[in-house]
């Protein structure tokens, strides 16, 4: 699917097409329409670099108690 957004709205917006892309899959995190892994492709970033990019808004990484008990059984199922 293709997205075509005018030269216009663009220059109205005040970002460049790589902000503007960046400021949509930070909502759409924010919004949980789209996962972390997600948000990062659509962005184009590294997920790492999308973190930071979180982190420098303080928006806070959707993490719950379920993903905690999830990843300390996988940790103790590896004998970590």
């Amino acid at each position: 699917m293709t997205l075509k957004i005018s030269d216009n709205i663009l220059k109205s917006s005040g970002l460049t097409r790589t902000q503007l892309i960046l400021e949509i899959a930070i909502s759409f995190y924010e919004r949980k329409i789209l996962s972390l892994g997600k948000a990062a492709q659509f962005s184009n970033l590294h997920r790492i670099q999308f973190q930071k990019e979180l982190a420098d808004r303080k928006i806070a990484i959707h993490y719950s108690e379920k993903d905690l008990d999830d990843d300390l059984k996988t940790l103790e199922n590896l004998g970590l």
